[in-house]
């Protein structure tokens, strides 16, 4: 009885394997990562659930959103205006195509820049901003290189306009590489960088 009594007291106070730790490692870490109501931590260092990040990401598009917004509406405004001016009568046929681009460019960007909020509206309460996540994300970067071209048209046929058409395309040239640099070149290099360092 002395022998066996000893043995129980032996089992229960030996270690558990490396295999057992590990486990039992795995699953504090698991149970560190989760906040009090079971959310668990992202890579961004939110305690939030799947459909909190969803809410999260999308009100931060809408945002952002509304800083182009702006821009492109005041282009466009300015593009309505420009035919009822008697200059436009000096136009050259060049300068006529440059303006036809430049207002179509605009209104599309409008239209891409401003669908997010507009789907946003007309799906109230049907469950499915995961998808409109995904589409709204697709047309702002389309509305924005949109935009750029809008932008960059617009400049070519003021300088053209007011100046000569050498000048007009080396400035439009300029005025492309900083756009795309600042809005895309840029963020994929930055994302690059990212993926390296992981």
């Amino acid at each position: 009885m002395a022998t066996t009594g000893s043995g129980q007291r032996a089992r229960r106070g030996a270690r558990p394997g490396p295999a057992r730790r590990a486990a039992v490692d795995g699953a504090a870490a698991d149970e560190r990562d989760r906040s009090p109501e079971g959310t668990r931590r992202g890579a961004s260092g939110r305690d939030e659930t799947h459909a909190e990040r969803i809410d999260r990401e999308l009100m931060e598009l809408l945002n952002e959103l509304r800083v182009a917004l702006p821009g492109v509406q005041f282009l466009f405004a300015f593009l309505l205006v420009v035919p009822f001016q008697q200059a436009t009568e000096r136009a050259t046929d060049f300068q006529r195509d440059v303006y036809f681009v430049t207002l179509i460019a605009a209104v599309v960007a409008t239209g891409l820049l401003i669908a997010p909020a507009a789907q946003h509206r007309a799906l109230f309460r049907q469950h499915d901003k995961e998808d409109l996540l995904r589409r709204s994300n697709r047309n702002a970067f389309l509305g924005l290189v949109v935009l750029a071209v809008a932008i960059v048209s617009a400049v070519v046929l003021v300088v053209d306009f007011l100046f000569a058409l050498p000048q007009a395309l080396v400035t439009g040239g300029v005025v492309a590489a900083l756009l795309g640099w600042l809005w895309i070149g840029s963020p994929v290099v930055q994302r690059a960088r990212g993926a390296r360092d992981e």
